[in-house]
């Protein structure tokens, strides 16, 4: 079974977040939800507070398979600043696991250096920030070990995507007919 972790920070963006939580549990890949400044409770972007199943400092990291990163403001910021989840990035990015972000986290990746000389897509407007990348408007762009997405309104193929990555096209085509996405 395959185990990720998505990275919350607060002021993340709640819908890009949990949408990509429940896609993946639903079809049952592990998603932790792993509090970066270790608070059992973690607030988004619009005041809504969640649960956190872990804390960032508690997690061995090198039992997952994929790491995620949800967009919003200041969230994508705080992730940003943070040197453990830049230097984590780029250990997953050294083992051949998958890195993942949506929105403005896009720039994250960027910025631990994960983008050179791929392509990658992000929030409309930030696309100045993905360094050494080829700046795509594609909803969902994958390329090798590296997803990323735009944003609220592509929430659903981007954990689609993830499910496609980390199990198959097959499980993530069953779950969108599950889930009534047309």
């Amino acid at each position: 079974m395959k185990k990720t972790a998505m990275l919350f920070a607060n002021g993340f963006e709640e819908v890009e977040a949990l949408t990509v939580v429940d896609l993946l549990r639903r079809a049952e890949i592990v998603c932790d939800i792993v509090a970066l400044d270790g608070a059992p409770e973690i607030v988004g972007a619009h005041g809504i507070a969640v649960r956190a199943d872990k804390a960032f400092a508690d997690v061995t990291m090198d039992a997952y398979d994929a790491l995620l990163l949800p967009g919003g403001q200041p969230g994508t910021t705080n992730l940003g600043n943070d040197e453990r989840v830049l230097a984590l990035l780029r250990e997953f990015s050294a083992a051949g696991k998958l890195t993942a972000a949506i929105c403005a986290a896009p720039t994250v990746l960027a910025k631990a250096g994960l983008l050179e000389g791929r392509r990658a897509t992000c929030y409309p407007g930030l696309e100045g920030r993905l360094t050494g990348a080829a700046a795509s408007m594609e909803s969902v762009v994958e390329d090798g070990t590296v997803i990323t997405s735009r944003g609220v309104g592509t929430a659903i193929p981007f954990a689609l995507a993830l499910v496609a990555y980390l199990d198959s096209r097959e499980r993530a085509d069953a779950l969108a007919k599950a889930i009534v996405y047309c």
